[in-house]
């Protein structure tokens, strides 16, 4: 298998899966500012949405979008542990997760990374993601991870988006339980291991 990523980005939420799992792959980077691949090619010809993740599999077919990607990996792999079984409430719930990380997290503070974007918005956008992550924080009281004590695909995609905070100026330090959550991902060797792949760690 083959990942498509851009270093930090929402990719690197699937990095950390496939490191996970042990599953083997390889990585091609992409410039997103110039949508062309480590290799020289065009990157829309391999999604033509133009956004990172995108898995290819080794007889050629693509996915696309993390969350799915990332389903289809702890499938693949057997990992009933980083994406419960199909159709039991607790695969449900990481599933409620992802689905309030990309659409409640990760466009609203995709949003910032926009140099465009006029100040009145840019206040709008930082206000809302950081009272998203306040909310999230206090969920994580009395738990280590999003459902429990059990490290899921959601609490990976959760370390990448919450992760880009210093980056956008989000100031979380009120934030404890959330703070003490990206320190407890960070230390995992799969985290470690993926970040240091994609040049973000020594």
């Amino acid at each position: 298998m083959k990942l498509y990523y851009s270093p930090g980005a929402c990719s690197l939420a699937v990095h950390i899966v496939l490191q996970e799992t042990g599953l083997p792959f390889v990585l091609e980077r992409v410039d997103l500012a110039t949508h062309e691949t480590e290799q020289g090619g065009d990157y829309y010809r391999v999604n033509p949405k133009g956004a990172v993740p995108t898995l290819e599999l080794d007889d050629g077919t693509r996915l696309t979008e993390g969350p799915v990607i990332n389903q289809y990996l702890c499938d693949l792999a057997g990992r009933v542990d980083l994406m419960p079984e199909a159709g039991s409430l607790a695969r449900y719930r990481v599933m409620e997760w992802q689905n309030y990380v990309t659409s409640e997290l990760h466009k609203t503070a995709g949003a910032l990374f926009d140099s465009q974007l006029e100040a009145d918005a840019r206040a709008r956008f930082a206000s809302a993601v950081t009272q998203r992550l306040s909310w999230v924080s206090q969920q994580l009281q009395g738990r280590s991870f999003l459902t429990g004590e059990v490290f899921t695909a959601a609490d990976a995609y959760l370390f990448v988006v919450a992760g880009w905070a210093p980056h956008l100026g989000l100031h979380l330090a009120a934030c404890v339980e959330l703070q003490d959550f990206l320190k407890r991902v960070a230390a995992r060797p799969a985290v470690q291991a993926a970040l240091k792949a994609e040049g973000l760690a020594p």
